[in-house]
């Protein structure tokens, strides 16, 4: 009887097999041995045909590796429900051998998953050991995300005639010592270095003054103005407010004249205290087609005033050569992570690196089981990436059995154990190799709510080289290539306040320009005022908002569609270097009830030679 239910499974599955008699026999002893039922069952082989890359046939030959599987699975449930737990091996082996009864006191039997869509969630609640957080909803045996289609399909690629590498996994079949996790390398270990940005973890904050937020906006267009003059392309700018029918360069910054969106409102030039005492002035746009603004932008423009009173434009510059602005911060505001890394790895080839990028929330809206995240730890331990980056939110705020109260554990709790207990599981499979850095978002529940965001203060004693908190926004160095990244959805905050011309049959790359608008201003922030809902601090916003030069890969995840694109600066005229920067919005990795998406970056040396793939979960 449990075979034909464990047969019907993979065929509803669409999986056929070449030895259907032994395969199914051996499926019911696993069933049996590790109190799985039929869709448990299937369930794990289809995770493990993924990882493998397998077809849709079941052969008897993988039914050996498929039983290391099952027993990974099984130690995987021990170690969530008992994260603290070391196992012996005579553990391990009651373990397999599904004799919990022998380890009282520390070990339980994992309920099976219909068991527990049975249970009211009262009693589930009493057995939680605070290894799962209980809704007011039944547990369902399979998710909709658990039965999702489209498994890890390519959405979109940057450079795809270069072919993404895939390195490849020896088995070791000499060394036994593990037998039940194979412990996988990647080709080498990648040089770390976070740049030192403020705030650091526990700094005080929302205690700004409108003092911080003037001489904020005021340095900003001081710094401005000197770099378009150090650049000796421009003059000396002057107050826009002046009278006069000669042809004069101003800087400044787009405001509105009252609270509210920039296209429904006149549009304002207000220049520094030191060049017209703060004054702003009407700018009149009509005679430019070509052009892209928003509140808080700084600019400079040319034009003329002949009344004092509007200030008609004949050219809005937005961009300063990156000569001026292309300087590297000086090595000691960096944090160094690993000190022994060129001694150890002299051969180190420092213009290459493999990443996975990921941005939260890493669980569906309709549970709290962080399948997503389980699913990319999954796909990164088969391919292997020397980094892999979150970003979060890792415990949504807005997530719906949060905002219901429901949940019978603290946030940072739930943040130990799904979170940083995957991850370590992660990096313990993986081995010394691999680095794994988190960025927190304001929509953590168990973090401060402050824009710029200190990092996690998280210091996991036996991953403390291997696993790190950068602030939000934040930078760092793998193998000399430069990252920046921000987890404020600031795309679609600039997309709903910029209001921009084209040319007719001129390019309308929306996203394109609005991720350049991030780098051109030199800020991860540019936007003024900020949107509601971001409790930005300018206080602390003065250094860690600013971007020193033009990274080598921007990631900026978003609520807007999933891109990866290169991004261009400089006209290569006058003999100015123009340089280019990979830019990735990775989408979310769960979306509603399902998945979302994921990239896997391949970085050679530039942005021509490199690739990445946009990965639907």
């Amino acid at each position: 009887m449990m075979e034909e239910e464990i047969k019907a499974e993979f065929t509803k599955n669409s999986f056929s097999f070449d030895d259907e008699e032994e395969i199914l026999q051996k499926c019911l002893t696993f069933c049996i041995q590790y109190k799985l039922s039929a869709s448990d069952l299937v369930s794990s082989w289809d995770l493990y045909a993924i990882n493998r890359s397998l077809d849709s046939t079941v052969r008897s030959s993988h039914m050996g590796a498929f039983l290391e599987h099952l027993q990974s699975e099984q130690l995987n449930k021990v170690r969530e429900k008992e994260p603290g737990l070391h196992l012996y091996s005579n553990d391990v082996a009651m373990i397999l051998n599904g004799n919990y009864e022998e380890v009282e006191g520390m070990l339980h039997t994992p309920p099976d998953k219909r068991t527990l869509a049975n249970e009211k969630p009262s009693d589930s609640a009493q057995k939680s050991n605070g290894s799962r957080f209980i809704s007011g909803k039944p547990l369902a045996s399979v998710t909709p995300f658990g039965s999702r289609k489209n498994k890890f399909v390519v959405q979109s690629t940057l450079n795809e005639h270069s072919s993404m590498q895939t390195i490849k996994i020896e088995e070791d079949h000499d060394n036994s010592e593990d037998d039940i996790i194979k412990r996988l390398q990647p080709s080498q270990k990648c040089s770390l270095l976070i740049d030192r940005s403020k705030p650091e973890p526990g700094c005080r904050f929302m205690y700004d003054r409108i003092e911080d937020k003037f001489n904020f906006l005021e340095d900003c267009i001081k710094k401005r103005a000197t770099a378009y003059v150090s650049s000796k392309h421009y003059e000396e700018p002057v107050d826009p407010s002046i009278a006069s029918q000669k042809s004069i360069f101003a800087v400044g910054m787009i405001c509105c004249e009252e609270e509210g969106r920039l296209k429904e409102k006149p549009i304002l030039l207000q220049s520094s205290v030191e060049h017209s005492g703060g004054q702003r002035v009407r700018l009149d746009l009509q005679k430019l087609n070509q052009f892209s603004i928003f509140p808080g932008q700084v600019v400079a423009v040319e034009g003329h005033n002949p009344s004092g009173h509007c200030l008609i434009a004949s050219k809005i510059i937005d961009y300063v050569p990156l000569s001026v602005t292309s300087s590297e911060e000086h090595p000691s505001k960096r944090q160094a992570m690993d000190h022994s890394l060129q001694l150890t790895n002299p051969q180190l080839d420092t213009s290459e690196l493999s990443l996975i990028v990921a941005a939260g929330p890493f669980t569906t809206s309709d549970n709290l089981f962080f399948e997503p995240l389980t699913e990319l730890l999954a796909y990164a331990r088969r391919k292997q990436p020397q980094l892999l980056v979150l970003l979060g939110p890792f415990i949504d705020s807005d997530h719906p059995e949060l905002r219901k109260g429901t949940i019978n554990q603290t946030f940072e709790e739930m943040f130990q154990l799904e979170i940083l207990g995957k991850i370590q599981d992660y990096v313990e499979y993986m081995g010394s190799a691999v680095r794994v850095i988190l960025m927190p978002s304001i929509r953590d529940a168990n973090h401060d709510f402050v824009f710029p965001q200190p990092a996690f203060d998280i210091h996991p004693a036996d991953f403390n080289h291997q696993i790190y908190s950068i602030s939000n926004p934040g930078m760092f160095h793998a193998n000399e290539v430069k990252v920046a990244c921000c987890t404020v959805d600031i795309l679609k905050h600039l997309s709903a306040e910029e209001i921009c011309r084209n040319p007719q049959g001129g390019s309308k790359q929306r996203l394109t320009n609005l991720a350049k608008h991030i780098l051109n201003q030199h800020s991860f922030y540019p936007l003024y005022p900020p949107a509601e809902d971001v409790p930005l601090d300018f206080s602390l916003a003065k250094e860690a908002l600013h971007i020193s030069s033009i990274p080598d890969i921007l990631i900026l995840p978003s609520d807007l569609a999933h891109f990866v694109k290169v991004l261009s600066f400089g006209e290569g005229n006058d003999g100015e270097e123009q340089l280019k920067c990979i830019c990735v919005n990775p989408g979310r990795l769960a979306r509603g009830e399902g998945g979302g998406f994921f990239v896997e970056i391949n970085y050679r040396g530039n942005p021509d030679s490199s690739n990445a793939s946009i990965i639907r979960i």
